[in-house]
């Protein structure tokens, strides 16, 4: 029982100065992977993205880890190292597909799903020691979000959607008041949600439009008669 235990626990017939080397390897490229997957998933974290440092920093080291076992397992004589490695891009399919979501006729999360996407390919880079490869796309993935997010914001004409809560004391006026504010705009005004919380009635309805389209929308509706107060709240997963 003792020696069948022993001989499980021997990974294949890898010899005690071959798993040295291994690991020696591994290391550098995997430490190199945590650090490169943290840094995309920081940029991410920091605009509120659930795929944070966590999520990409194991995504990053999985695959770099993956990438490296799959030409260890195959051994020097195989033609055939990338096997193991080749269905990394399967996988990160999978889980990229979990972050995008359909959500009030609106699509969000293709951001996120792209991003781990990029940082799969980044940890395969660091699993085959390519480390500038693997800098440098990192850099650019982080340099192009953040660029990309600056001239979105400064342009306005990107659509997002925002959940807007108007409130005020007569509900109808309300509806009315922002029902002519939405035909002004040739804008459709659909999923109402209504409720009373002592003298106050709130309403609440999605919106997706460009942040000009936003502005006027919200300095309008501040000025209709029926509605006291306006506040709006954006999805941070809306990419």
């Amino acid at each position: 029982m003792n020696m069948a235990l022993a001989q499980f626990a021997q990974p294949f017939s890898f010899s005690q100065l071959e798993q040295m080397d291994v690991v020696n390897g591994a290391i550098g490229r995997l430490l190199l992977a945590c650090l490169l997957g943290g840094a995309v998933g920081l940029q991410r974290e920091l605009h509120r993205r659930s795929a944070g440092v966590r999520t990409n920093l194991l995504i990053c080291m999985g695959a770099a880890f993956f990438t490296l076992l799959s030409a260890v397992l195959a051994g020097e004589n195989s033609s055939n190292k990338g096997q193991v490695a080749a269905n990394i891009v399967q996988g990160i399919g999978f889980l990229g597909a979990g972050l995008i979501l359909r959500n009030r006729n609106r699509v969000s999360g293709l951001a996120s799903a792209a991003s781990v996407w990029a940082v799969a390919s980044i940890g395969m880079a660091c699993g085959a020691g390519l480390y500038l490869a693997a800098a440098v796309a990192a850099l650019i993935v982080i340099v192009s979000m953040e660029l990309v997010g600056f001239l979105e914001r400064r342009s306005g004409l990107r659509p997002y959607g925002v959940t807007y809560e108007a409130r005020g004391e007569d509900q109808n006026q309300m509806l009315q008041s922002i029902l002519k504010v939405m035909d002004q705009a040739h804008m459709r005004f659909a999923e109402i949600e209504t409720n009373t919380i002592g003298n106050t009635q709130r309403v609440t309805f999605p919106l997706s439009a460009t942040g000009n389209q936003h502005k006027r929308l919200h300095s309008q509706l501040l000025i209709e008669p029926g509605i006291s107060g306006l506040l709006a709240f954006r999805d941070p997963e809306d990419d």
